[in-house]
This record gives structure tokens, sequence and C-alpha cells, in this order.
């Protein structure tokens, strides 16, 4: 079974930038979409971002704002968040996650954007966000 292993989690002062590093195990990563989540203490885990395997479809959340981008390098089995302009809101602990299914066929703004439609989870990174 593939794993997912985050990286680039950090302290940062508000309007910083990091750079999220979500490398997989196996190459059966790199044909599959793959998500960003967050979750916050006392807090739900809250979906951020999420690219299909041809990096074609890409699906925000809300909050984003166009602060945050998502790449990956299918080669490298390895999905990336850029994170700019951070703010103390933003402080989390960062997941990624492989799709269950490897086809993007749905639409709208709640596509792919739910825990349970993901199978395989990496063991989070740290942001931590000052003011």
């Amino acid at each position: 079974q593939v794993q997912l292993n985050e990286s680039g989690g950090g302290q940062v002062q508000a309007g910083g930038s990091l750079r999220l590093s979500c490398a997989a195990s196996r190459g059966l990563f790199s044909i599959y979409p793959s998500g960003w989540f967050r979750q916050a203490p006392g807090k739900d885990r809250e979906f951020v971002v999420a690219i299909g395997w041809k990096s074609s479809n890409v699906q925000y959340g809300e909050f984003v704002k166009g602060r945050f981008t998502i790449s990956r390098d299918n080669a490298k089995n390895t999905v990336y968040l850029q994170m700019n302009n951070l703010q103390p809101e933003d402080t989390a602990v960062y997941f990624c996650a492989k799709l269950r299914q490897s086809q993007w066929d749905c639409s709208g703004s709640d596509c792919n954007t739910r825990p349970g439609d993901y199978d395989i989870w990496g063991q989070g990174t740290q942001v931590t966000v000052s003011s």
C-alpha cells in the first residue's frame, strides 16, 4: 500500500510563505487525484485543495482566496502546496491524501472536498503562523 509523507511545515510570521511537499512511497500515487486538508486543535478536518492526476482539474477551498497553489510532479510521485500570505488562522496540521478513485468524475463546489473521498493519508505536518 502506498504511504504518504508530508514535509515543509514550520513556523512563520503573518504574511510569510511555506511550501509543503507530499511524497508517495510508490508510483501508483501519480495516477490518482490528491488533496490537502488541514486540522486545527478542536476543529474538524478542513478541505484545502485537490488536484487531478493530470493537473487539469483543481478544486480550492473557499478560504484559500488565491493565496495557495497546488501542483504535482508525477515523475517524482510528489504533490506540492505553495502557501503565500499566511495568516494566524492558517495555523493547523496539514495532511495530504489520495483520492479513493482514480477518475476526477465530479463537478461543483463540493467535488472531492470530503475527507471520506480519500482513503490514504499522510501523518501531517505542522504549520504555525504567528502574528
